[in-house]
């Protein structure tokens, strides 16, 4: 079987191509890894033995020849601008990329590989702010709230529409928030994350700066949302969406809080008026039940220890030694 990546050099393709090189059944040569940069730039990927191939998807030409040379069984389309806040300031460079970048790739497999797996990765993005209490599920009417969430909804359309129009084996996965070692800066935990190992290194003075702590999110470790990706290719139903969550809210203080309480000098927190956002949702968790049933799936990485992951993963970075939960010498907020 051969496997096409996109965006393999991002966090959460990263850490699909990790997943994938675990799989009994797959050789190394079997994947082929979609990167912006060439190889030598992508430090998760460059210490695999995979194939890497430089490509930009919003060139039509060079996406129909990279398809018609490796000849996909199964592609995991997760290349996308993804900086909500970054959105805002540049709404069509956002969804020019998204959405030319996904045109170009499903028109290449519609002519050259029509019955390659597809999954394409949407977002939970797309559903806006949350209606009541009730966790959503996928029958939750699209409410986008910034630029990306449009490109999102946009992608996911794409992805239903080539899948009547043409019967390509299109599966959709909706993403909510996810977090774990590797991701980098624009997202939350990582932010804050790396304002603690820079203060811990001294390289900052000990104040983080912060924006809207009251919005509440659910968090999946993306370790736990790679499994899901891998399980909708192989058990997914074409032209179906789902959700891919933890079904489990926390709000954005209690995700700092816990972050503090892992860090081994004490930090004062001020609010920043300008990390907050235009339009912010207040409270966004999902339903998975769909995605449980057709595969099984669950998560299985505590969003605590995907916390001290992450703070570790900038240590590391920072050339710190990692630490468990609770060190000695830190102190809770």
């Amino acid at each position: 079987m051969r496997i096409f990546v996109t965006g393999a050099g991002g966090f959460a393709g990263g850490h699909l191509v990790q997943h994938l090189l675990r799989q009994p059944d797959l050789r190394p040569s079997d994947i082929v890894a979609g990167v912006l940069q060439p190889a030598g730039h992508n430090p998760a990927l460059d210490r695999l033995d995979i194939v890497q191939r430089q490509l930009d998807l919003r060139d039509a030409g060079a996406v129909h020849a990279l398809i018609a040379d490796i000849r996909p069984d199964l592609i995991f389309h997760l290349a996308a601008l993804a900086d909500v806040a970054q959105s805002f300031k540049d709404p069509w460079g956002t969804l020019a990329n998204n959405i030319h970048a996904q045109v170009n790739l499903l028109e290449a497999c519609r002519q050259l590989v029509p019955n390659a797996r597809i999954v394409v990765i949407s977002s939970a993005e797309i559903y806006g702010a949350a209606r009541g209490d009730a966790p959503l599920d996928e029958s939750v009417p699209f409410a986008p709230a910034n630029p990306y969430s449009v490109s999102k909804v946009t992608q996911d359309m794409l992805g239903l529409q080539y899948f009547l129009s043409y019967r390509l084996p299109i599966v959709r996965a909706r993403p909510f928030n996810h977090i774990g070692p590797g991701q980098g800066s624009g997202f939350v935990a990582a932010d804050f994350a790396s304002q603690i190992a820079a203060i811990e290194a001294g390289q900052r003075a000990p104040v983080m700066f912060v924006g809207n702590l009251d919005a509440e999110r659910d968090f999946t470790d993306v370790r736990d949302v790679v499994r899901a990706y891998l399980l909708l290719a192989q058990h997914g139903e074409p032209g179906e969406a789902y959700n891919v969550c933890s079904g489990q809210g926390y709000s954005i203080q209690y995700l700092l809080d816990t972050l503090l309480s892992y860090s081994t000098v004490p930090i004062e927190v001020r609010q920043d008026p300008a990390r907050m956002r235009p339009s912010d949702v207040p409270r966004r968790v999902g339903d998975a039940t769909k995605l449980r049933a057709r595969t099984g799936w669950t998560p299985q990485i505590p969003f605590e220890q995907s916390l001290l992951d992450t703070l570790n993963d900038w240590r590391a970075r920072l050339g710190l030694p990692p630490r468990g939960a609770h060190s000695a010498g830190a102190e809770s907020p």
